[in-house]
């Protein structure tokens, strides 16, 4: 990038452009008011008339042809070569302090402790989540957005098969409530779901009777829930739910963005957000589990 005289060369394109247009404009100004004074209208009449008065069918002034031609010219010389798209711009600035911001703060906190990561959790979703979800996080009242309170429990997981679940814009279609019959009875959805948190969620310890369940357990979620979800719960065009209940089910909710009660929640996934930011903003939503 030149320094000519403290200007960069954006300004001083900007200058020559400046200059060029006003000696152009003066040109023709001059040109025309010559031809205006010294000179009569002449010429084959076009055949409509508007209130009486017709205009000749004169060509194209040589003038403007030039003048637009060479518009032309300039902005495609400007664009690609007088500035091109990835030279120096103070947008480019910004958005490059920014990213060296964020490439700080991802090392400084790579090794957050739990409780800290919910404290920086706290803060982000007072700014960003609240205004939609409350402050508690419980969608006030679940008028506004979805109740954040009950996010990662099983009652959750219950509420999803019975009443369905969407908005994520995944692959395949939404699920329906109780998967639009493929659900025999709230029994079988307490095996799948039971499943889920004791084998492939791992959020719930086993202990020594689950070996007599877990075969019914399988046999409903594999009939059921599979085709969908696979049998290893990591999703095929749908979910991933070996992710549930724990942080990064709420970062794909924040990477992918929702519909909701009032509109649709926008993908957090441009700069808004680092990946700790995002993780902390799950830990936190996971902490407000009643």
């Amino acid at each position: 990038m030149s320094d000519l005289f403290g200007f960069s060369n954006i300004n001083e394109l900007a200058l020559v452009g400046a200059a060029a247009t006003i000696v152009i404009t003066l040109i023709v100004l001059a040109v025309y008011f010559k031809n205006i004074a010294g000179s009569k209208s002449s010429g084959e009449l076009s055949d409509g008339a508007w209130d009486g008065i017709k205009e000749y069918k004169n060509p194209l002034p040589l003038g403007w042809a030039i003048s637009f031609l060479g518009l032309g010219i300039w902005a495609i010389w400007y664009m690609y070569a007088g500035y091109p798209l990835n030279a120096y711009s103070q947008i480019g600035e910004y958005n490059e302090e920014v990213a060296g911001h964020n490439a700080k703060f991802e090392a400084k906190w790579q090794n957050v402790d739990e409780a800290t990561l919910i404290s920086m959790g706290e803060s982000i979703f007072s700014v960003q989540c609240a205004p939609c979800h409350g402050l508690t996080g419980d969608g006030i009242d679940g008028k506004m957005a979805a109740d954040l309170t009950k996010w990662g429990t099983e009652a959750s997981i219950v509420s999803s098969v019975l009443h369905g679940s969407k908005g994520l814009g995944y692959e395949l279609i939404e699920m329906l409530p109780e998967l639009d019959g493929l659900v025999e009875g709230e029994g079988d959805v307490e095996l799948a779901k039971n499943y889920l948190v004791k084998y492939l969620a791992q959020t719930k310890p086993l202990t020594a009777d689950d070996e007599n369940t877990k075969e019914a357990e399988a046999e409903v979620w594999n009939n059921v829930c599979a085709a969908c979800h696979s049998e290893d719960g990591k999703g095929n065009g749908a979910p991933d739910l070996t992710n549930y209940g724990k942080p990064e089910f709420v970062v794909d909710v924040l990477n992918r963005g929702k519909s909701g009660y009032i509109g649709n929640m926008p993908p957090f996934n441009d700069d808004r957000l680092t990946d700790i930011q995002k993780r902390a903003v799950g830990a936190y939503v996971l902490s407000l589990r009643r």
